[in-house]
C-alpha cells in the first residue's frame, strides 16, 4: 500500500466532509467551488503553514511530530480511531512477518461453551474459529450437514460475492460498510501485508460496491451493534452484537451474537440450535502462510 497516497486522500475525505461553519469560519456567503474545507483553513485551524500541509496530503511530509498529528486531528474533528489511522498512515511501521494465526484451544473451548452464536476473526477479515451455532447462522448450508468453516474462510469476501451471505442480511449496506472501514484500518496498520493488499485489489475487482465503499475512506474499529437477518432456516431475527479482544493478541476479535430473552429472535436461535446439534464434521481453520 502507498501510505503516502492513502495519507493524502485520507485527509482530502475528511476536510471534504467539514463545512466552514462547523470549524467556526466564516464564509461572507461566498460561493464555493469545492465542497468541505479548503487546504488552507486546515493550515489555519492545525497552527502550521500552508505549505507544509500540501506536502503532507502529498505525502511528501517526513518526521511528522504527534503535536501536528494531534492538531490536525482537531482541525478535521477526527474521532479517537481515524486519529489514530491518521498516525499510522503519517508514520507507517516497517513490515514484519508474523506467524500463521492460530486461535489457543481455550478460547475454541470458550467458543463452544457459548450458548450464542460466536466467532473469532483475525486480520484482512479471516475466519479463524467459530463454534456450531455461529456456522449454521452464518457459514453453513441448510441443505447439508453443518460443519465449521474450511481454511482460507474470509469474510470480506463473503460480504461482497457470495450472493447467499448477501441476502442474510436485511442490512446489508451496514455490514459492507462497517467490513469496509475494518479493512481500511487494518491496512494503515499493516502497510506492507501483501495478502491484505491482494485482498483488496480483489474485492475491487470483483465488486462494485466494494469500491464504491473503499473511495470513502472511512476507518472504524469493531464494537457493538444490532444486526437484522433473514435465514432460509430459522427465518428473521434481530440480534445483538459484542465485539472484544482477544487476549495476547491485538488482531484477533471475539464476535457474539445475542437475542433479547423472551423475543422471537431467541426462538429462532433456539430452533437453529437444535438442528445445528447433530453429528457434523469439524474443519480446524488455519492459515497455510505467514503473513
Amino acid at each position: 500500500m502507498d501510505t503516502g497516497r492513502e495519507l493524502g486522500d485520507f485527509l482530502r475525505s475528511r476536510r471534504a466532509r467539514l463545512r466552514p461553519e462547523d470549524a467556526g469560519l466564516p464564509t461572507y456567503g461566498e460561493r464555493r467551488r469545492v465542497a468541505g474545507l479548503r487546504r488552507e483553513e486546515v493550515a489555519l485551524l492545525a497552527g502550521v503553514s500552508v505549505p507544509y500541509y500540501v506536502r503532507l496530503e502529498q505525502g511528501r511530509a517526513a518526521n511528522v511530530s504527534d503535536e501536528i498529528l494531534d492538531a490536525i486531528a482537531r482541525a478535521l474533528a477526527l474521532d479517537e480511531t481515524e486519529h489514530a489511522h491518521l498516525r499510522n498512515l503519517a508514520r507507517p511501521r516497517q513490515a514484519a512477518r508474523s506467524p500463521a494465526p492460530r486461535v489457543r484451544p481455550t478460547i475454541q473451548r470458550m467458543l463452544d461453551a457459548v450458548d450464542a452464536p460466536a466467532f473469532v476473526l483475525g486480520r484482512r477479515c479471516e475466519l479463524l474459529a467459530a463454534n456450531r451455532l455461529a456456522t449454521a447462522l452464518f457459514f453453513g448450508s441448510v441443505s447439508a450437514e453443518p460443519i465449521l468453516p474450511a481454511a482460507g474462510l474470509n469474510c470480506a469476501r463473503l460480504v461482497f460475492l457470495d450472493p447467499s451471505f448477501r441476502a442474510l442480511y436485511r442490512n446489508w449496506e451496514d455490514k459492507a460498510r462497517e467490513t469496509v472501514a475494518f479493512l481500511r484500518l487494518d491496512a494503515g496498520r499493516h502497510p506492507g501485508d501483501r495478502r491484505l493488499a491482494a485482498l483488496i485489489g480483489e474485492l475491487s475487482m470483483r465488486s462494485p460496491d466494494f469500491r464504491r465503499l473503499w473511495a470513502g475512506h472511512d476507518v472504524k474499529e469493531r464494537s457493538t451493534g444490532t444486526v437484522h437477518l433473514d435465514h432460509p432456516l430459522a427465518g428473521e431475527m434481530r440480534l445483538d452484537c459484542e465485539t472484544l479482544r482477544v487476549g495476547g493478541d491485538p488482531d484477533q476479535v471475539l464476535v457474539t451474537y445475542l437475542a433479547e430473552p423472551g423475543s422471537a429472535a431467541e426462538q429462532a436461535l433456539s430452533f437453529l440450535a437444535s438442528w445445528a446439534a447433530r453429528p457434523a464434521p469439524r474443519l480446524e481453520v488455519r492459515s497455510d502462510r505467514d503473513s
